[in-house]
């Protein structure tokens, strides 16, 4: 029987199916439904709108030509809490949307022993063992899981004051919610440059939900040969024979 995060899922995905569309054309593979796409944008969208209101906040003597983006110092102050409470509100559903591909697994350690020679371009291809999502992508996604519960329960010691929570519970809560928010941002860095010069072809999966079979087999081939039947490795020599006309 399906669980109620599953049912929640599901409906979800039908819904949005129905308000847009992904088209797949020849020799690509469906990467990300219309559903996770716009849950991608909305979490993106709101974290920066967070993190900019937040420094215009936190840091004015650097970051002061922020606030007039936000109507003002004073609506900053104002306005950074929603945005805080939208970010973890939308990452939540992706994370309930995910929740099964991002559970770790023995491959994922192995991935991670071998990282440097991913990262650094000296083994073309992930492991053959990589699923949907490889090691690096799942420590992302946990340490942004455990930084929006850091920042909705001292945002929420913020938001209340020291006449609720005491002083000494604000202060600690203002630095906790700053080393978050540092350590969130050093990893959406890493995100972006992944999601597009480290892995070639992978911001399209957020703009049109589709890869081509040759990023699939190169990156995730475990979940190719789910998808496809075949085997990464035999998919790929036989490309290159193709090509070169061996």
């Amino acid at each position: 029987m399906a669980s109620a995060v599953e049912r929640f899922d599901n409906k979800a995905r039908e819904t949005f199916e129905s308000w847009g569309q992904t088209t797949v054309y020849r020799g690509e593979l469906l990467r990300h439904p219309v559903y996770t796409r716009a849950l991608h944008w909305m979490v993106a969208l709101f974290f920066f709108l967070a993190l900019f209101s937040g420094f215009g906040i936190y840091l004015p003597w650097l970051f002061r030509w922020f606030t007039p983006i936000f109507g003002g110092g004073q609506l900053s102050r104002t306005m950074h809490p929603w945005f805080g409470v939208a970010f973890v509100f939308f990452f939540a559903l992706q994370a309930l949307n995910w929740l099964k591909p991002m559970a770790w697994t023995p491959a994922d350690t192995n991935w991670m022993r071998g990282m440097k020679k991913i990262v650094s371009g000296e083994e073309k291809m992930d492991p053959p063992e990589t699923g949907f999502f490889n090691a690096g992508q799942k420590v992302q996604f946990w340490e942004i899981v455990i930084g929006c519960v850091v920042y909705l329960i001292t945002g929420i010691v913020m938001w209340a004051g020291a006449g609720t929570f005491g002083r000494i519970s604000v202060a600690i809560s203002y630095v906790l919610h700053d080393i978050s928010a540092l350590i969130m941002l050093g990893g959406i860095f890493i995100h972006i440059y992944e999601s597009t010069f480290g892995q070639p072809g992978t911001f399209q999966a957020m703009i049109r939900g589709a890869v081509s079979e040759a990023w699939a087999w190169t990156f995730h081939p475990a979940w190719y040969k789910e998808v496809t039947g075949r085997d990464a490795r035999q998919a790929c020599e036989e490309e290159r024979r193709r090509m070169t006309g061996e």
